[in-house]
């Protein structure tokens, strides 16, 4: 089998994937969506990966076709996954960086591995626009010594970008807390780890979350500068103002 799992650029209604694939989903992969159908196994997950499993590539491909969705578009996240069904297994399965092998299929073992590869794609992601963030905050830092009073709301903006980034990727990929669908199958819990080890997604996960620290540790530098410009200016202005105070003063005692 093959396993393609991709980020939609373009958010899909459980509608439009059941129309065009004239499949029946339902509600049960982490608040995502699951069904098959004769040709394909689909999986839509709440934070934006759709993953086919089919027989053959071409398969999936027909159904991306009918779904309007082409590969060729730039930048586009994408991870695929060949799916091995070997009776003759001894192990229940094994996972390696070129394929997935299990002694028999089933819906719960190809949504398990779904999501794990789901959550690989929205994983990189999240890296993708850490990256960007990364290189906007040392800009910023490089120019902290033009930075005015006036840039301040451009800083605010900046953070709560940066909140955002953070809640959406913690709440959304579900990686700090073991999916539901684990709690009742050891077996399950034991190929989601396995999978989640090979796609280093708690390491990447960390590091992610360490570089959200960096960015806001810069942001919060550029603001404790910018606060004392600020406090800065304040004085300059009471100190001119006491100044024209007595230089007023000087000026009626004269007369």
């Amino acid at each position: 089998m093959n396993l393609l799992s991709l980020y939609l650029n373009h958010p899909l209604t459980t509608a439009t994937v059941e129309y065009a694939l004239d499949i029946t989903l339902s509600r049960g992969v982490e608040n995502g969506y699951y069904g098959k159908n004769d040709l394909l196994h689909v999986v839509l997950t709440p934070f934006g990966v759709l993953t086919l499993i089919a027989e053959e590539k071409s398969q999936i491909l027909a159904a991306l076709s009918k779904l309007s969705i082409s590969l060729d578009v730039e930048h586009l996240i994408t991870q695929d996954y060949p799916i091995h069904i070997d009776p003759q297994l001894t192990t229940l399965f094994a996972v390696t960086n070129e394929a997935i092998l299990l002694r028999e299929g089933s819906m719960l073992t190809l949504n398990v591995i779904a999501l794990a590869i789901s959550q690989s794609v929205g994983l990189e992601h999240y890296e993708k626009r850490l990256n960007t963030l990364f290189s906007q905050s040392r800009r910023i830092v490089e120019s902290i010594h033009t930075y005015s009073i006036t840039q301040r709301s451009h800083l605010m903006q900046f953070a709560k970008r940066l909140a955002l980034t953070r809640h959406d990727m913690v709440s959304n990929l579900l990686l700090l807390d073991k999916p539901n669908i684990l709690w009742d199958n050891e077996e399950a819990e034991s190929l989601y780890t396995r999978l989640a080890f090979v796609l280093e997604l708690y390491d990447r996960h960390e590091i992610a979350l360490s570089k959200l620290s960096q960015i806001k540790e810069d942001v919060m530098l550029v603001m404790d500068v910018i606060n004392h410009k600020k406090s800065e200016f304040l004085e300059w202005i009471i100190i001119v103002l006491i100044l024209i105070e007595i230089v007023m003063g000087i000026a009626e005692f004269i007369r």
